[in-house]
């Protein structure tokens, strides 16, 4: 049973715009709200004054002073004042957070057409302040002093799954070496990119000068950049006669997981795998009619992780998918074909909404060096905190 099947109705992506991400000194929160708004609601083929409400997922956690961003996106055109406009907030997740937000107004029929905005400025803000603001995503880690921030979080993941899996998760230094270096060589094909280079293998591999440990075992090609930027999407009921074909919303999941680290298995990922299963099952697919997946690689331990709570693989396994090539461009499951968050950057509030509109690209034939040869159905997974808050959505080509 797909969305529609069970509601009744479509939900429809029908105009998105998307920024650079990176360090994006001459934009504000503002101007980045406002470009991408307005980007996408041209690309919608609608005016301003047909949006019903806004989100804007959006993070912040004190790395601006403008803590109350909801209506920057009115800037976008003054036949959207009295809109409703809500910022959304959840950790890393905020931006599907708010996805999920409009596809729900959808569902009940208080909107017709929904503006969702994911947006992040974070690079104007010292080391300590952004390591500070995401520690707030942890329960244990909350407010208190660490020189390894959230890289030291999953860092501990990753000693766990190594102590618990040993052999069977083969070199693991290796595998995370290699999931680094192929999201780097896809984000160089990506316009939007943070890191448009192609670092090789041996070099993610391998600590250096140019590649220190970080944290044992994650070096510093193992985790994503702090960055600007900025995407949109506009959710509508039917077709808006766009500049693309619309694409439709399939099925969509929601997990949360206890935020105590006692309280939860530290390499299970229980709630992600929980959400995958919610979405997937709305959806009526399985992993294997999907030709595509835009997952939450925040470090390169967390997209090994993905590959086994998805069910691509058996816990333990999840290194199969690389030594194989079942993610690579070529493979059987491409994953991070935009280069993810490791190159193609992590504007905290801004991911989600991102990873919706590069899917969305893909399945449009839009997607410009991106774009692979076959693209009919995606999944996008997108995550806050260390497993906390899991979402996924099923998107297919109409």
């Amino acid at each position: 049973m797909s969305l529609k099947e069970q509601f009744g109705k479509d939900v429809l992506l029908t105009g998105w715009g998307h920024s650079r991400f990176g360090k994006l000194t001459d934009e504000t929160l503002e101007s980045l709200i406002v470009q991408v708004a307005t980007d996408a609601i041209t690309n919608a083929g609608i005016e301003a004054g047909q949006i019903d409400e806004i989100y804007l997922g959006q993070f912040n956690s004190g790395m601006m002073p403008l803590a109350f961003p909801s209506s920057l996106a009115l800037q976008v055109s003054p036949d959207l004042v009295n809109v409703a406009a809500t910022r959304v907030e959840n950790a890393c997740a905020s931006g599907s957070a708010a996805f999920q937000q409009g596809t729900k107004s959808l569902l009940a029929g208080t909107a017709k057409t929904v503006l969702v905005i994911g947006a992040e400025k974070m690079t104007q803000a010292g080391a300590d302040v952004v390591g500070a603001a995401l520690l707030g995503a942890d329960y244990d880690m909350a407010g208190k002093a660490s020189t390894t921030g959230f890289t030291g979080l999953f860092a501990e993941v990753a000693k766990h799954y190594g102590k618990r899996y040993g052999a069977s998760a083969g070199n693991l230094s290796d595998v995370l070496g290699t999931i680094a270096a192929k999201n780097h060589r896809n984000g160089v094909d990506n316009p939007y990119a943070q890191l448009r280079k192609d670092l090789g293998e041996e070099f993610c591999r391998t600590v250096s000068d140019k590649n220190p440990m970080v944290a044992d075992p994650l070096r510093r090609t193992d985790c994503s950049p702090v960055s600007d930027g900025a995407a949109a999407v506009v959710l509508s009921t039917s077709p808006t006669g766009g500049a693309t074909a619309p694409v439709r919303l399939a099925g969509f999941g929601h997990a949360n997981d206890f935020f105590p680290a006692e309280r939860r298995d530290p390499t299970a990922f229980a709630a992600t795998c929980m959400s995958w299963q919610r979405a997937l099952a709305m959806a009526g697919v399985g992993l294997d009619d999907l030709d595509f997946a835009e997952l939450h690689d925040c470090f390169t331990i967390a997209e090994l992780l993905m590959y086994e709570a998805m069910g691509l693989t058996e816990p333990g396994e999840g290194a199969r998918a690389v030594t194989e090539g079942w993610v690579f461009k070529d493979g059987r499951l491409p994953v991070n074909v935009s280069g993810g968050l490791k190159a193609k950057g992590h504007p905290v509030g801004a991911t989600g909404v991102s990873q919706h509109v590069i899917a969305a690209m893909q399945l449009t034939g839009t997607a410009g060096d991106m774009q692979l040869g076959r693209a009919r159905r995606a999944a996008v997974q997108n995550m806050g905190g260390v497993g906390i808050a899991n979402y996924v959505s099923v998107l297919e080509a109409v």
